[in-house]
């Protein structure tokens, strides 16, 4: 216990090392929110893939996919690598760099209202980022309050009060900057973490063909092309959280700050590489749980003889990763959430700084001021997001999936049609927009999964612009 202790306070003091770093070079807003548009390759390929896996993925993800599908979760790890990540940045990459360059626009919502000629888009979108962007940083505060639960014994409040202090500091101090150079150090921990995560489940079940023998005598489908959680199920799964990527604020941004065209190209292969290790580990080793828990043996892990999803990998990690290297598990999900997190906190406050009180309210504020502004309204997300996790409302995949179907079934087709295609027009925009994200909450709301309705939201967001652009 004293060792994790001091480990995570080491690395607390890094972060907020280069946090205070970042401070003395974030002196415009151009330097907080994009880091001056000068970040490398190597720098770009971690925050985008750290950005794109958090808590949500190891906790929440991996427990409930694994439990549910097997090892046919695998395939969601694919579709995040090839689709999420490499299919991002071949198809988009270039495209949305030079973009935000041309039209001089650093948020998504300024791109909108530039390709469109609306502002009404711009009010919208800036305010759908916000609202929808604190249930996903909720959903990652509760996993690391667990996590943190289970390894130092502190009450879940105490626990997110922590997590939440901690992320403040570190933004607030330094923005993208900070961020950037604390994701490569981030990057290498989850790499290291992953590999050991992978190993150890592998030990301690005797091999890859004891593991796969194992699950097979608990239900044959845990072994299968589609786990007993069904084909439509595991499909909504992986084309949300593969192809949400196109059009989420927080991940499209990366390629705002990114240097040049060359940085693209070297950037792509290493974020693919590093996304497959990451999403393969998690699904991998949340499918390999069932072998290891059960009411029995982790009591902590069920509740009325059912899987609480949200504590089955704690309690997984807790079996099966050696006491010595435990540490490196913790680092390993607290370095993906806090990536997530900063992310999640820029994007967010800027949509209410930059698009709405900078368009909208007083297009005339000072540059100082505006970073000055950023800075509060992070801490203020921070706080709303802190206090949605503390009531967990549901699951960490129902939270990230309501968050997730609703951002991509918004901009998905506004913001993919208005790179590739000079055609769509501004009502084709706002109707793909209104109709994705109605159709998304909607079936919500009538009690259709959150995964399922995402994937209908936003294939309605996608057809439905070049669609209805014909008529105006």
């Amino acid at each position: 216990m004293l060792v994790r202790a001091l480990v995570i306070a080491a690395y607390a003091v890094m972060t907020l090392v280069i946090g205070a770093l970042g401070l003395k070079k974030a002196r415009t807003f151009n330097d907080y929110f994009l880091g001056g548009r000068t970040v490398g390759p190597w720098m770009s390929a971690f925050t985008y893939a750290a950005a794109y896996f958090s808590a949500v993925l190891f906790i929440g993800f991996a427990g409930k996919v694994g439990w549910g599908f097997g090892l046919s979760g695998l395939w969601i790890a694919v579709a995040n690598a090839l689709v999420g990540v490499l299919g991002v940045w071949v198809l988009l990459g270039n495209r949305i760099r030079r973009m935000s360059v041309e039209l001089k626009v650093t948020t998504m919502p300024e791109f909108l209202e530039k390709r469109y000629g609306s502002r009404f888009l711009k009010l919208i979108a800036s305010l759908a980022i916000f609202l929808f962007l604190v249930p996903y940083s909720a959903a990652v505060f509760i996993g690391l309050s667990y996590l943190f639960k289970a390894n130092f014994g502190l009450a879940y409040g105490t626990a997110l009060l922590f997590m939440g202090l901690f992320t403040a500091f570190y933004l607030v101090l330094g923005g993208y900057k900070s961020m950037t150079m604390i994701d490569v150090v981030f990057g290498m921990i989850m790499c290291f973490g992953s590999a050991v995560l992978i190993a150890s489940t592998l030990q301690k079940a005797g091999g890859l063909g004891d593991l796969t023998a194992g699950l097979a005598a608990i239900d044959p489908r845990l072994t299968g092309a589609v786990g007993p959680g069904g084909a439509w199920p595991l499909f909504a799964l992986v084309f949300l959280t593969s192809v949400a990527p196109f059009a989420m604020p927080q991940l499209v941004q990366k390629f705002y700050a990114i240097r040049d065209d060359r940085a693209v190209r070297r950037g792509m292969i290493a974020s693919t590489a590093f996304a497959a290790l990451i999403a393969g580990a998690a699904y991998f080793t949340g499918a390999a749980a069932r072998l290891f828990l059960t009411p029995g043996s982790a009591p902590g892990a069920f509740a009325g003889g059912r899987p609480a999803f949200d504590v089955l990998m704690p309690e997984f990690l807790a079996k099966v990763v050696p006491p010595s290297l435990s540490i490196v598990m913790l680092l390993l999900i607290l370095s993906a959430s806090m990536s997530t997190l900063a992310a999640l906190v820029l994007i967010s406050s800027s949509s209410v700084v930059k698009d709405l009180y900078a368009g909208f309210v007083n297009p005339a504020v000072a540059d100082r001021t505006l970073t000055r502004m950023m800075r509060v309204t992070s801490a203020i997300f921070i706080l709303l997001s802190v206090i949605l996790a503390y009531f967990r409302p549901a699951t960490i995949v129902a939270i990230l999936s309501v968050s997730w179907g609703a951002i991509g079934s918004f901009f998905l087709g506004p913001f993919v049609w208005g790179l590739v295609s000079k055609k769509v027009t501004k009502f084709g925009a706002l109707a793909s927009a209104l109709l994705g994200l109605g159709t998304c909450l909607g079936l919500s709301l009538a009690g259709m999964p959150p995964a399922e309705a995402g994937t209908i939201g936003m294939v309605m967001s996608f057809a439905v612009n070049p669609l209805a652009s014909r008529f105006r």
